[in-house]
């Protein structure tokens, strides 16, 4: 995807979405919303390792973008009491690298790194020792001279954050003892995210128009966050005293943003394979050359949303278009041919 887009929906973020979301993050996790059943576990996981005087267990966090893992990490980090380090997977390049961030942690810290199915697998292997038994290895030197040094670490919790929790591997997945994955929302909390949004940003909105945009967010706080940031500049120059209904059906018409919180994005991806391959199978790779994106843009955006509202299905075979997407894309043309698997 070009980094130059100007999409409500996106993958990357830039800083001033960056910004935008550490104004509105919550610290604590009472002031956390939704995701009701995971935040009751955690809150238990880490009253119980105050209580023990130990480290929380190392937590991966996973899900599709926007849910809030930075967040969470932030808020494990508060709530136990302790500093935050936080990187990345591809900005950890060298075993060393990950090294020196390991040897600088304090007792109990956390250490966030985020897209960690991106650590390349000889960092990865480095993590394993640290993890279990709170050292690692690290060589010096080159050829007869390299030699093996022991470096103790305290005990520290790792956060980890993915997207693709599938592609982490085995020996890396079972060290996390605290597995969460993360939802989309639903719309009662996107609407209290909403109405929070708006009083941070001191911005009057109607209900019905909170509504809407809820509605429209494809279960995913971050975009629900910038589409009030863009209905809001609509409603600034109309000089409205208050976002209204019309202004925020406007904006998001304009925004090509549908009623159901799908971009033209979502449009070329379904009618490609409807109308270009009959609905399906067809492989990912191939929908991504057809509409100029990238396989990992579609894997990780836009098919997780589009599978779980019911447009789209993941068969042996590749994907394929629901009855469902017919109907809504297609106004009622039903499918050709749709195939038996075998």
């Amino acid at each position: 995807m070009n980094e130059h887009d100007d999409r409500i929906l996106d993958e990357h973020q830039n800083l001033e979405d960056m910004d935008m979301e550490m104004s509105l993050r919550p610290e604590y996790l009472k002031q956390y919303i939704g995701q009701n059943a995971m935040k009751k576990n955690l809150e238990v996981f880490i009253e119980a390792a105050k209580i023990r005087g130990e480290a929380l267990d190392h937590v991966i966090l996973h899900g599709p973008p926007g849910l809030g893992k930075t967040t969470l990490s932030n808020i494990i980090a508060r709530e136990m009491d302790v500093n935050i380090r936080t990187t990345s997977g591809p900005a950890i390049e060298r075993a060393g690298d990950l090294a020196a961030i390991l040897s600088s942690l304090e007792p109990g810290d956390v250490l966030f790194i985020d897209e960690i199915h991106r650590l390349p697998r000889a960092v990865e292997e480095i993590l394993y020792s640290a993890m279990e038994d709170f050292f690692i290895d690290v060589v010096i030197g080159k050829g007869e001279e390299a030699r093996s040094i022991r470096i103790d670490l305290p005990p520290f919790t790792l956060v980890g954050a993915t997207t693709r929790f599938g592609s982490l591997s085995a020996p890396l997945r079972d060290r996390f003892g605290v597995q969460l994955r993360l939802e989309y929302y639903d719309i009662d909390s996107l609407i209290t995210i909403v109405h929070r949004t708006a009083e941070i940003f001191n911005i009057d909105i109607d209900e019905d128009s909170a509504v809407e945009l809820a509605r429209r967010s494809r279960g995913t706080p971050r975009i629900a966050n910038r589409l009030l940031r863009r209905v809001r500049d609509f409603s600034l120059v109309k000089d409205e005293t208050s976002v209204s209904l019309e202004t925020t059906n406007h904006a998001l018409k304009v925004l090509e943003v549908d009623p159901m919180g799908l971009d033209p994005v979502d449009h070329r991806i379904m009618n490609t394979i409807i109308d270009t391959y009959n609905g399906g199978p067809v492989g990912l790779e191939t929908v991504a050359v057809s509409i100029g994106e990238e396989v990992i843009t579609l894997l990780d955006v836009y098919e997780p949303f589009l599978i779980q509202q019911g447009f789209l299905e993941r068969t042996p075979r590749g994907r394929r278009a629901t009855a469902k997407s017919y109907e809504y894309f297609k106004q009622g043309i039903q499918p050709k041919v749709f195939g038996n698997e075998e």
